[in-house]
């Protein structure tokens, strides 16, 4: 009998109502002010002219498996009403919203026709041919009331899963009707604000030449009741306090990326990562390119002053004191202290300045201070070194700063170096397939420390470390009678005595998800057989002999994507219907016995998304977002949730940055560390922290090769993970699609071993995407593609536990290599290697056993 979670009642839940009142006080932090001429908050003021492809149609959340399935979707036309506004512009509204049913009516016939035509699922033809909104209808000189006392425009843009963005108009670049649009309303109306509902960075060049615009606000994409929370920043409800995550660029060019990134280059299989660990704000300030808004910008409603007081040393680790203080007249707010180190040019060249770590006030009223802590361990200023395969501090002065933003963060207080000190001796793992230069600025600049305080630091707090590598060997056990997960939990027997029992057969299902090729995979990311709508299950073959569950996993990142509305058997046996297919949902059909039939509700909050929440800069209220979560896992009966999404803002065209956090790895690490705390503070629910690694590119990323160097690697790429790795202990992380050097990440032995379980002590299991071994006809295969999808051996041989979504090729491949010694694209795996992995899927089947404890 399959049990059966989610509840049967209909009308919206208690907890429903909770969470989503949450993600709105939450929201309120996520939002920056770009632009404000005293036009916001809006006060005394009651008929706005709304306008834009945002008003109604506001984006909660990019496209595919970030997507979330929300009982109600409030959009800013609603935000707006219920904030007390008379809106002055439905019929331009109305004429909007018919062009968009219109627009989607003749996509779904087209996606429908191709799917008939070419026998393939309507799924996967829409990740091949994603829905494109129309141009934007005029606004008519009727549309301009003159009653109304102030014009928003909402621009939005959306992205997701398969397809990176371009660099074209109406997408990075502002529309000609957007610009038309603009330009109409600063000449008839005297207020005016521009709200950016996007899930990445655009560019805002020209929107800054029209004159009359007195507030630009990034509202990003906030959830299902997005429309509630930006209707509270505007009337000064909430007062923002978001920081830029990213660096926004005068132009796409200014990016180093630019030149050899996805589509825009032509070259979508090579990416030759040229500029080093020089991405984001590192570059600009080492090129001396000024950017139109620098990272970690942004205004709020009030003022504040920061005082640095006090910087210490103690137990590896650095502790800065700021004194904060509002020294508006008005508004509450909050404020973030953003701490920056320069290093010393030495051996190895350095970013003038690189962010270390942050802290964010409690509201503070006019008037008030706090005296924030910030701090961070010294190995955090350490950079690595190829030559000497070491993570290294080189002796002379690092200069520690102290602001609100990077362009803000003055000099504090040198820490000095006096020897240089290897703190942690390691193996080079990602050896170049590809000869080129990492960019390095022609001058190290580093601010005047002249007259600044001195601390010398104490050679004892440098301690210098080797990492130690790890050696499979097989199992064995003479135990007799028959071991189960019972005898593990109760310590009778070790992971390790059950392993050694099982046979090669029951290892390789263990080490695959349980969907099969050709029954159940039309559906991707939704191949669940016990919770509908999730993203899959590990395998049941040990489930009655030996007590190993299944472990269920749904999507995110910014909330679970579940099936909204099915039905089951009152003996659990589910039944077919209410699958969704983007906008789509299918038919329940006449079920025998209809007595005998329940229906079921899974509907799930979606939260600010990744980007969003970084942009809070505020670990706490990104863990409460992250305890909401794992409290609708406990409801529908999920045990991990497939997030964070944590790879790094490269190039803002990736088609999935709204998922992903910042271009800085400490921003990013922080954030992730934080979510996996939420999740995890529920017994026997985790996190997959994703995609790991260097999955920068959504244009054919099951084939694309990252070339990139071992510096940059580590010290940008990877960074992030580790920080939350080591912070947290993730239940699981999942590899990504591409190649990095010439080895797709699945199959890096030296990625997920070397470096993750024996540098880091990662403890959890290892899961692939979802057909990342076995390709999916119709979605990973094209013409000509360059390099194959990752090896199912090789996954086995280098660490990785499951094999997501499953497949009997992956469970028959697994069988052949440990049996037969069968290779695949050079790959063999050791019986060694597979009870590895299978000891690895049973300690995340433990963790998952404490939810009965």
């Amino acid at each position: 009998m399959n049990k059966i979670y989610a509840p049967t009642q209909e009308g919206i839940m208690q907890d429903e109502k909770e969470h989503m009142a949450l993600s709105r006080r939450l929201a309120g932090e996520c939002v920056v002010l770009l632009e404000n001429d005293g036009t916001l908050p809006l006060k005394d003021i009651r008929k706005i002219a709304l306008f834009g492809a945002g008003a109604r149609q506001t984006v909660k959340g990019g496209t595919g498996s970030g997507d979330v399935n929300s009982r109600m979707i409030v959009n800013i036309e609603e935000g707006l009403t219920q904030a007390g506004f008379e809106l002055t512009t439905k019929g331009w509204l109305d004429r909007r919203d018919q062009q968009i049913v219109e627009s989607k009516k003749s996509h779904r016939e087209e996606i429908d026709r191709i799917a008939q035509e070419t026998g393939t699922s309507p799924i996967l033809v829409e990740f091949n041919h994603p829905y494109k909104e129309p141009e934007m209808i005029p606004i008519e000189k009727a549309d301009l009331d003159p009653a109304a006392e102030a014009a928003i425009y909402v621009i939005s843009r959306n992205s997701g899963e398969g397809l990176d963005r371009f660099n074209t108009e109406g997408d990075y670049l502002l529309a000609p009707m957007e610009k038309e649009h603009l330009v109409t309303l600063a000449g008839a109306y005297q207020k005016v604000v521009l709200v950016l509902n996007i899930g990445g960075v655009m560019d805002l060049s020209e929107v800054r030449k029209i004159e009359g615009i007195g507030a630009i606000v990034l509202m990003t994409q906030l959830g299902n009741i997005g429309g509630l929370a930006i209707a509270d920043v505007l009337t000064g409800a909430a007062v923002p306090s978001g920081k830029l995550a990213d660096t926004w660029a005068m132009s796409y060019a200014d990016y180093p990326s630019s030149a050899t990134f996805s589509h825009n280059n032509g070259d979508v299989a090579d990416d030759n990562y040229s500029e080093g660990i020089y991405v984001g704000y590192r570059y600009f300030e080492a090129a001396g390119i000024q950017p139109l808004y620098g990272f970690g910008y942004g205004l709020s409603y009030t003022t504040f002053s920061l005082e640095a007081v006090q910087t210490q040393v103690r137990d590896g680790r650095i502790y800065v004191q700021t004194l904060v203080t509002n020294t508006g007249s008005t508004y509450a707010g909050k404020e973030v202290v953003q701490v920056y180190v320069s290093a010393p040019a030495g051996k190895l060249d350095k970013p003038v300045k690189e962010l270390k770590g942050y802290a964010k006030t409690r509201l503070l009223a006019p008037g008030q201070s706090e005296c924030v802590l910030v701090d961070f361990p010294l190995e955090v200023m350490a950079s690595y070194s190829e030559e000497d395969a070491a993570w290294e501090l080189e002796a002379g002065d690092y200069c520690i700063c102290v602001g609100n933003s990077l362009e803000t963060a003055d000099p504090a207080v040198v820490l000095r170096i006096a020897q240089t000190a290897r703190l942690l001796k390691v193996r080079n793992a990602f050896k170049k397939d590809v000869e080129f230069e990492d960019w390095k600025p022609a001058l190290n600049v580093q601010p005047s420390v002249s007259n600044l305080p001195v601390i010398e630091v104490p050679a004892e707090e440098l301690k210098e470390n080797t990492a130690q590598y790890t050696v499979r060997q097989e199992l064995h056990t003479d135990r007799t009678e028959k071991l189960t997960l019972r005898d593990v939990l109760d310590g009778k027997c070790t992971v390790e005595e059950l392993t050694a029992q099982l046979s090669v057969r029951e290892m390789a299902s263990l080490c695959c998800g349980t969907q099969r090729l050709g029954e159940d995979s039309s559906i991707v990311g939704n191949a669940s057989a016990t919770v509908p709508g999730a993203a899959g299950d590990t395998s049941r073959i040990c489930e009655e002999s030996r007590g190993i569950r299944s472990l269920i996993m749904a999507d995110g990142p910014a909330g679970l994507r579940l099936q909204p509305h099915f039905k089951a058997r009152q003996d659990g046996t589910l039944l077919p219907g209410g699958e969704m297919f983007g906008d789509a949902v299918a038919p329940f059909p006449e079920y025998d016995h209809p007595e005998d039939v329940v229906d079921h509700y899974q509907y799930c909050t979606a939260i600010p998304i990744g980007w969003a929440l970084a942009q809070s800069w505020n670990t706490e209220i990104v863990e409460q977002a992250a305890d909401m979560v794992g409290a609708e896992m406990e409801k529908f009966g999920v045990d991990i949730w497939l997030a964070p999404a944590m790879n790094i803002h490269r190039n803002p065209l990736c088609g999935r940055n709204f998922e992903y956090y910042s271009e800085d790895p400490v921003l990013t690490g922080r954030t992730a560390a934080a979510i996996t705390r939420g999740v995890q503070a529920h017994p026997g629910r985790g996190v997959s922290v994703k995609h790991f690694a260097a999955n920068n590119q959504e244009d054919d990323r099951y084939h694309t090769n990252a070339h990139i160097s071992e510096r940059a690697m580590r010290e940008i790429y990877l960074r992030g993970f580790e920080i939350c790795i080591r912070e947290t202990q993730p239940m699981t992380i999942m590899s990504s699609y591409n190649l990095v050097n010439g080895i797709h990440t699945a199959n890096s032995y030296e990625l997920l071993q070397q470096i993750a379980r024996d540098e880091w002590g990662f403890a959890g299991s290892v899961m692939t995407d979802w057909y990342a071994t076995t390709g999916l006809a119709g979605l990973t295969e094209h013409p000509g593609q360059k390099y194959p999808v990752g090896s199912i051996v090789g996954s086995i041989y280098a660490g990785n536990d499951i094999q997501m979504p499953g497949a009997k090729e992956v469970e028959d491949g697994i069988v052949r290599a440990v049996e037969e010694g069968w290779s695949d694209q050079g790959f063999t795996a050791s019986l060694a290697d597979l009870q590895f992995c299978t000891a690895n899927v049973i300690r995340s089947v433990i963790f998952a056993a404490a939810q009965n404890q």
